[in-house]
Protein backbone atom coordinates (compact mmCIF):
# COMPACT_ATOMS: atom_id res chain seq x y z
CA UNK A 1 0.00 0.00 0.00
CA UNK A 2 0.93 3.26 -1.16
CA UNK A 3 2.18 5.84 2.25
CA UNK A 4 -0.27 9.13 1.95
CA UNK A 5 2.84 11.84 2.01
CA UNK A 6 2.02 15.71 2.33
CA UNK A 7 3.11 17.17 -0.96
CA UNK A 8 5.68 20.17 -0.27
CA UNK A 9 5.35 23.36 -2.59
CA UNK A 10 8.11 24.90 -3.92
CA UNK A 11 8.60 28.75 -3.59
CA UNK A 12 11.12 30.60 -5.79
CA UNK A 13 13.40 32.78 -3.81
CA UNK A 14 15.41 35.68 -5.14
CA UNK A 15 18.76 37.51 -4.06
CA UNK A 16 18.35 40.08 -6.69
CA UNK A 17 21.46 42.25 -6.67
CA UNK A 18 23.17 45.25 -8.04
CA UNK A 19 26.30 47.30 -7.86
CA UNK A 20 26.56 51.36 -7.61
CA UNK A 21 22.79 52.07 -7.39
CA UNK A 22 21.44 53.46 -4.91
CA UNK A 23 25.05 53.55 -3.23
CA UNK A 24 28.27 54.47 -5.27
CA UNK A 25 30.88 51.74 -4.74
CA UNK A 26 28.67 49.49 -3.16
CA UNK A 27 27.21 45.69 -3.66
CA UNK A 28 23.28 45.82 -2.68
CA UNK A 29 20.18 42.98 -2.99
CA UNK A 30 16.96 43.88 -2.91
CA UNK A 31 13.98 42.65 -0.30
CA UNK A 32 11.02 44.49 0.06
CA UNK A 33 7.92 44.07 2.73
CA UNK A 34 5.37 41.44 2.06
CA UNK A 35 2.43 42.37 0.37
CA UNK A 36 -0.02 38.97 1.76
CA UNK A 37 -0.12 36.71 4.68
CA UNK A 38 1.97 35.20 6.10
CA UNK A 39 4.21 38.04 7.80
CA UNK A 40 2.36 40.98 5.71
CA UNK A 41 4.55 43.97 5.95
CA UNK A 42 7.42 42.19 6.80
CA UNK A 43 10.27 42.34 4.63
CA UNK A 44 11.58 39.33 2.59
CA UNK A 45 13.44 38.37 -0.66
CA UNK A 46 10.83 38.24 -3.28
CA UNK A 47 9.45 35.35 -4.00
CA UNK A 48 6.93 33.20 -5.72
CA UNK A 49 5.42 29.87 -5.87
CA UNK A 50 6.30 27.81 -8.70
CA UNK A 51 3.78 27.39 -11.03
CA UNK A 52 3.10 23.99 -12.88
CA UNK A 53 5.32 23.16 -15.86
CA UNK A 54 6.89 27.02 -14.93
CA UNK A 55 10.93 27.01 -15.53
CA UNK A 56 13.46 28.10 -12.35
CA UNK A 57 14.30 31.20 -14.14
CA UNK A 58 11.10 32.19 -15.19
CA UNK A 59 9.95 32.14 -12.02
CA UNK A 60 12.87 34.33 -10.78
CA UNK A 61 11.62 36.80 -13.31
CA UNK A 62 8.71 37.02 -12.03
CA UNK A 63 9.59 37.37 -8.27
CA UNK A 64 11.74 40.17 -9.47
CA UNK A 65 8.96 41.62 -11.60
CA UNK A 66 5.72 41.26 -9.26
CA UNK A 67 7.60 41.74 -5.63
CA UNK A 68 10.23 44.26 -6.73
CA UNK A 69 8.33 46.22 -9.31
CA UNK A 70 11.35 45.90 -12.00
CA UNK A 71 10.53 45.83 -15.73
CA UNK A 72 11.75 42.30 -17.31
CA UNK A 73 14.41 44.16 -19.31
CA UNK A 74 16.14 45.56 -15.70
CA UNK A 75 17.04 41.72 -15.57
CA UNK A 76 20.52 41.10 -16.79
CA UNK A 77 20.77 37.25 -15.99
CA UNK A 78 19.36 34.70 -13.73
CA UNK A 79 20.84 31.45 -12.14
CA UNK A 80 20.42 28.86 -9.50
CA UNK A 81 22.13 28.83 -5.96
CA UNK A 82 20.73 26.37 -3.82
CA UNK A 83 17.51 24.23 -2.13
CA UNK A 84 16.31 24.90 1.93
CA UNK A 85 13.86 21.86 2.20
CA UNK A 86 13.55 22.70 6.73
CA UNK A 87 10.06 21.39 6.84
CA UNK A 88 8.85 24.02 9.22
CA UNK A 89 10.44 27.06 7.15
CA UNK A 90 6.54 28.45 5.89
CA UNK A 91 3.95 28.63 8.28
CA UNK A 92 1.69 27.68 5.57
CA UNK A 93 3.53 24.03 5.02
CA UNK A 94 6.00 21.93 3.96
CA UNK A 95 7.65 24.38 0.84
CA UNK A 96 10.65 23.60 -0.57
CA UNK A 97 12.72 26.99 -1.11
CA UNK A 98 15.09 27.47 -4.50
CA UNK A 99 17.42 30.75 -3.99
CA UNK A 100 18.00 31.98 -7.37
CA UNK A 101 20.41 34.93 -8.08
CA UNK A 102 19.25 37.70 -10.33
CA UNK A 103 21.36 40.87 -11.19
CA UNK A 104 19.83 43.67 -11.70
CA UNK A 105 21.18 46.83 -14.05
CA UNK A 106 21.72 50.04 -12.37
CA UNK A 107 20.52 51.95 -14.71
CA UNK A 108 16.95 50.80 -14.15
CA UNK A 109 14.15 51.37 -11.60
CA UNK A 110 11.35 50.18 -10.71
CA UNK A 111 7.81 50.93 -11.72
CA UNK A 112 4.34 51.42 -9.76
CA UNK A 113 4.34 51.84 -6.44
CA UNK A 114 6.52 49.47 -4.88
CA UNK A 115 10.48 50.96 -3.80
CA UNK A 116 12.48 47.87 -2.83
CA UNK A 117 15.09 48.58 -0.39
CA UNK A 118 18.64 47.63 -1.05
CA UNK A 119 20.40 45.96 2.02
CA UNK A 120 23.97 44.74 2.67
CA UNK A 121 25.11 41.28 3.89
CA UNK A 122 26.43 42.85 6.70
CA UNK A 123 23.41 44.57 7.93
CA UNK A 124 20.18 42.52 6.05
CA UNK A 125 18.16 43.10 9.31
CA UNK A 126 15.55 40.70 10.05
CA UNK A 127 13.89 38.85 6.86
CA UNK A 128 10.60 36.59 6.94
CA UNK A 129 10.67 33.30 6.58
CA UNK A 130 14.10 31.30 6.30
CA UNK A 131 15.51 34.64 4.40
CA UNK A 132 17.74 35.13 6.44
CA UNK A 133 19.76 31.83 6.31
CA UNK A 134 19.29 31.63 2.76
CA UNK A 135 21.84 34.52 2.51
CA UNK A 136 23.85 34.19 5.06
CA UNK A 137 24.24 30.43 3.30
CA UNK A 138 24.52 31.56 -0.14
CA UNK A 139 26.64 34.38 0.46
CA UNK A 140 30.18 31.96 -0.44
CA UNK A 141 28.32 30.55 -3.41
CA UNK A 142 28.47 33.90 -4.76
CA UNK A 143 31.99 34.58 -3.30
CA UNK A 144 34.02 31.48 -4.28
CA UNK A 145 31.46 29.49 -7.45
CA UNK A 146 29.99 32.90 -9.24
CA UNK A 147 32.23 35.68 -8.69
CA UNK A 148 35.09 35.32 -11.64
CA UNK A 149 34.01 32.05 -12.42
CA UNK A 150 30.41 32.00 -13.25
CA UNK A 151 30.43 34.47 -16.87
CA UNK A 152 27.23 35.47 -16.94
CA UNK A 153 26.81 36.55 -13.34
CA UNK A 154 30.53 38.13 -13.39
CA UNK A 155 29.28 39.45 -17.22
CA UNK A 156 26.12 41.32 -15.78
CA UNK A 157 27.54 42.09 -12.24
CA UNK A 158 30.34 44.11 -14.18
CA UNK A 159 28.86 45.61 -16.93
CA UNK A 160 30.71 45.70 -20.37
CA UNK A 161 33.97 47.36 -18.67
CA UNK A 162 35.03 48.17 -15.47
CA UNK A 163 37.77 49.91 -12.77
CA UNK A 164 40.03 47.44 -11.25
CA UNK A 165 38.15 49.48 -7.80
CA UNK A 166 35.13 47.97 -9.02
CA UNK A 167 36.44 44.62 -8.61
CA UNK A 168 37.82 45.09 -5.31
CA UNK A 169 34.55 46.47 -3.87
CA UNK A 170 32.63 43.81 -5.60
CA UNK A 171 34.92 40.80 -4.08
CA UNK A 172 34.97 42.35 -0.57
CA UNK A 173 31.30 42.69 -0.28
CA UNK A 174 30.71 38.97 -1.25
CA UNK A 175 33.99 37.43 0.89
CA UNK A 176 33.04 39.77 3.73
CA UNK A 177 36.88 40.45 3.43
CA UNK A 178 39.22 42.45 0.95
CA UNK A 179 41.07 40.43 -0.79
CA UNK A 180 44.81 40.91 -2.23
CA UNK A 181 44.90 43.53 -5.05
CA UNK A 182 47.89 41.60 -6.10
CA UNK A 183 45.69 38.62 -6.40
CA UNK A 184 42.91 39.68 -7.74
CA UNK A 185 45.06 41.23 -10.57
CA UNK A 186 46.51 37.76 -11.38
CA UNK A 187 42.58 36.22 -11.20
CA UNK A 188 41.44 39.33 -14.02
CA UNK A 189 44.17 38.34 -15.87
CA UNK A 190 43.33 34.98 -17.17
CA UNK A 191 39.98 35.34 -17.23
CA UNK A 192 38.56 34.43 -20.87
CA UNK A 193 36.86 37.04 -22.84
CA UNK A 194 38.56 39.80 -20.42
CA UNK A 195 41.52 42.16 -21.04
CA UNK A 196 43.16 44.87 -19.21
CA UNK A 197 43.03 48.37 -21.44
CA UNK A 198 45.35 51.14 -20.84
CA UNK A 199 42.60 53.40 -19.87
CA UNK A 200 42.59 54.88 -16.40
CA UNK A 201 39.33 56.13 -14.44
CA UNK A 202 39.36 58.58 -11.22
CA UNK A 203 36.76 56.36 -8.88
CA UNK A 204 37.12 59.00 -5.67
CA UNK A 205 38.35 61.91 -4.99
CA UNK A 206 42.13 60.73 -3.27
CA UNK A 207 43.85 57.70 -4.44
CA UNK A 208 45.64 57.00 -7.75
CA UNK A 209 43.21 56.43 -10.87
CA UNK A 210 42.32 52.92 -11.41
CA UNK A 211 42.78 50.55 -14.23
CA UNK A 212 40.18 49.54 -16.73
CA UNK A 213 39.15 46.18 -17.35
CA UNK A 214 36.84 45.70 -20.37
CA UNK A 215 35.27 42.41 -21.75
CA UNK A 216 35.76 41.08 -25.71
CA UNK A 217 33.06 40.72 -27.32
CA UNK A 218 31.67 36.85 -27.40
CA UNK A 219 31.83 34.89 -30.60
Amino acid sequence: MMENVEQSLVSIDVIALRFGNPEPGHLRFAVAQRQAEPYTGQRALPGVLLGAGERLQDAARRAVTTKLGFPDEAILATGQLAVFDEPNRDPRGPTLSVAMWAVISPAEMPTGDIRPEWVSWEKPGHLAFDHNRIVADTRPIFADTLLWRDESFTRALSGPSFPASYALAVAAELSGERPDAGNLNRTLKVLPGLERTDERVRVSATGRPSVVWRWTEND
